[in-house]
């Protein structure tokens, strides 16, 4: 596959897939429930609802408030073009642009933060605050997590990280527990449970969800939609370091963020939203496991 071909199947699995792993999910905790669920193809019928509909601002937000949603979109997709997904190599791929990937999930957490604080509710300011905390812990874990995989494979771009990591020098441990600090990000990063419940209507216990209540129309279609989008470049991390060799495999790569997606399904249906401690403890937890793989690629690496 040429280099044009490949970049045309990446965009094109970055547009047309994240709604599905949303749809998948609620299909799995219905399954789990007994119930008949909603469509499996409803998140796109959601967004297309959401399109045809008018925003409404109030009188008090500033640029803030409307840049908020698209910003957040823009960042989540940019950081879906530095994996490979099409080909061994990104469409945009460079020596340290794993770095940049974690700070794009960084900036569009930011602006929905922003945003949500624009509106001068107290009640959006503490889902805010409490996204600025769980992500300020998720953050470490998610950097141990990339440097444990860069050591490992001596490599400093996401490309060239996950196409090593089926190499005879990588450090099997290091990269299983890599793949459990990434799997306590991803939950936290898209606002599942057992971090937060993305269905939850009660005041004291909304997170994500409180800090977009007064978007509407488009803007928050681009919020659901960047939000679909996020868990599809997450999912397709965890898998590609999960299962070494995914890398540059797009039918294979879909087909782990598929599986992923059952899993926090799975997950979802046994489990219980944690207590707001809990979830420190928790986070914490998953940057230990990150510093244990730092730590055992490391030693590793001395020892050969």
């Amino acid at each position: 596959m040429n280099s044009l071909a490949a970049g045309v199947v990446h965009v094109l699995l970055l547009v047309t897939l994240p709604p599905l792993l949303m749809g998948v999910i609620g299909r799995i905790k219905a399954w789990m429930a007994g119930r008949t669920g909603p469509p499996l193809l409803q998140p796109y019928r959601d967004i297309a609802r959401l399109l045809r509909k008018g925003a409404v601002y109030s009188r008090t937000v500033t640029w803030v408030f409307v840049a908020g949603p698209a910003v957040s979109l823009a960042s989540v997709f940019t950081a879906g073009l530095l994996l490979p997904l099409a080909s061994v190599r990104a469409p945009m791929s460079f020596e340290g642009d794993l770095v940049l990937f974690a700070y794009l999930l960084a900036l569009g957490r930011f602006f929905t933060m922003a945003a949500a604080l624009d509106t001068g509710s107290s009640f959006e300011g503490m889902g805010a605050s409490r996204e600025a905390a769980f992500s300020a812990l998720a953050e470490p874990a998610l950097f141990l997590a990339l440097a444990t995989l860069a050591v490992t494979t001596g490599q400093l771009s996401l490309s060239e990280i996950l196409g090593g990591l089926d190499a005879p020098r990588a450090v099997l441990p290091a990269i299983l527990l890599s793949a459990a600090a990434l799997s306590a990000v991803l939950l936290a990063e898209n606002a599942r449970i057992p971090i937060d419940d993305p269905a939850t209507h009660l005041e004291l216990t909304m997170v994500h969800e409180v800090m977009v209540l007064d978007h509407s129309g488009p803007d928050l279609a681009m919020i659901e939609y960047a939000s679909a989008v996020k868990l599809f470049i997450t999912s397709t991390l965890l898998a590609a370091v999960a299962v070494p060799g995914l890398a540059g495999r797009p039918v294979a790569l879909a087909a782990g963020a598929l599986g992923v997606a059952c899993i926090v399904g799975l997950v979802e249906s046994v489990t219980a939203r944690l207590r707001l401690p809990r979830v420190k403890q928790f986070l914490i937890g998953a940057s230990a496991l990150g510093a244990v793989a730092l730590a055992t690629t490391m030693f590793t690496r001395g020892a050969a």
